[in-house]
């Protein structure tokens, strides 16, 4: 049985369900409804092809019809007589600053696996290294089949036509994040509107801008530090909302007047995870210093929502910190903190009728999970993926290694499943006998 979806209109294209056009795939949950990829792989079984990719970065592939696009940042020229660091309070783990960086969109030919276009957006000698895990390209594009929005955060927002040409860019200043750990959050898209989430150690706002145009619509200081959380689009009662999860309260704002319609408290530091939702529910989850997950309810949620009815569970154990859960027909999976055990909760009650699970062979977790045609796709970053079913005690369906490590989000469309590692772009579909 596929799963069973409710498709938002006013966030994404008609269509938009059959690609995978933003982070967390074309529903923001996750899934993938229509799509049927392999079980099974390793370097020399099931890769439709291999592509080395310049530079580095965590970008997850966005796909649409026969295109992938990716953000990478490459450096270049001399390296500084003297490395720098960023220097910020609690700084530790922290990449030197040694040498300028070009900042670039990708498209690759997703039958091929040839690179069509590569388009520098921008040149910079960076003013933070981030963390030793992380990259200067961290955050996915979004995109509606004509256009491909890219955002790096400190070195640009970017509009390119899906052939490659620039429309427009916007300098949004820069970041200063908290030890000094990079940037990560990604562009949310709906209907005629772009919205981008800048959560740092000084002032914190979020902005929505005409998406032809680069205007800006609205813009909304934030009591909030630093965030590596993306915000998403609802549709509630008929009228799209912007959902930011952050340390201080997860907000709902109205998408076209910027007015923040309900808030709620009890998310820890450092929020990264991205909320889902789906029928007039918000699941958000964080993970640092303490635990933390609500399950919130839409219906009459106005202002301070904090203990309010509106919230219809909460949990303080297992939480998601660095993958963001995964929703599969009605039931949230997410990863402890970011280790190999799985929870599966129920949404609507918060119930846990079955797990944890325990996932031997995962380890360290950046990717958030995905999953089509009833599996569960569980990528960690030394290269493997486990696929399990959804099943109240999910079975092992496969477990697959591939050469490279991985902390980008995987894509699902169709038959094939896309991971983007750290040197490669694999494609992997199942071969024809």
């Amino acid at each position: 049985m596929r799963f069973l979806f409710f498709f938002l209109t006013l966030a994404l294209p008609l269509g938009a369900q059959e690609h995978w056009p933003q982070f967390r795939g074309p529903l923001g949950t996750g899934v993938a409804p229509n799509a049927d990829p392999p079980v099974e792989w390793d370097e020399e079984t099931n890769i439709a092809w291999k592509t080395e990719l310049p530079g580095l970065g965590h970008s997850s592939p966005i796909v649409w019809e026969d295109r992938i696009f990716l953000t990478t940042a490459i450096p270049f020229g001399e390296k500084l007589a003297e490395p720098k660091y960023s220097g910020r309070p609690g700084a530790h783990n922290n990449l030197p600053i040694s040498q300028k960086h070009r900042f670039e969109v990708l498209a690759v030919d997703a039958n091929s696996g040839k690179i069509l276009w590569q388009t520098p957006v921008a040149t910079k000698l960076p003013h933070e290294g981030g963390h030793e895990s992380g990259s200067l390209a961290s955050a996915s594009v979004v995109t509606d089949g004509e256009h491909v929005w890219a955002f790096f955060g400190s070195y640009g927002l970017f509009c390119l036509t899906s052939e490659g040409k620039l429309v427009w860019e916007k300098d949004l200043g820069d970041q200063f994040t908290k030890h000094g750990h990079g940037e990560g959050s990604s562009p949310a898209l709906s209907g005629d509107y772009l919205a981008v989430n800048w959560d740092h150690e000084e002032q914190s706002f979020v902005v929505v801008f005409e998406k032809k145009t680069g205007d800006e619509v609205w813009r909304k200081e934030r009591d909030e530090g630093t965030s590596w959380t993306s915000p998403i689009v609802i549709e509630h009662e008929g009228k799209p909302q912007l959902v930011v999860s952050g340390t201080t309260a997860v907000r709902g704002y109205d998408l076209e007047t910027g007015d923040v319609i309900w808030h709620c408290s009890g998310l820890s530091d450092n929020v990264v995870a991205t909320p889902v939702w789906e029928q007039g529910f918000v699941y958000a989850g964080s993970s640092y210093v303490k635990k933390a997950m609500l399950g919130i309810k839409l219906d009459g949620a106005m202002g301070d929502i904090t203990g309010t009815e509106n919230v219809i569970w909460k949990r303080t154990a297992r939480t998601p910190y660095v993958p963001s859960p995964l929703l599969v027909d009605g039931y949230l999976y997410f990863l402890s903190h970011y280790q190999g055990v799985l929870s599966r909760v129920e949404g609507k009650t918060g119930d846990e009728p079955t797990g944890p699970f325990r996932l031997p062979g995962l380890r360290e977790v950046y990717a958030s999970p995905v999953a089509a045609d009833d599996r569960i796709y569980l990528l960690d970053r030394s290269g493997v993926t486990m696929v399990i079913s959804t099943d109240p005690t999910p079975k092992p369906l496969g477990v697959n290694v591939l050469d490279d490590r991985f902390s980008a989000t995987p894509a699902i469309v169709g038959d094939t499943i896309y991971l983007r590692g750290e040197q490669f772009l694999y494609a992997i579909r199942e071969k024809q006998s």
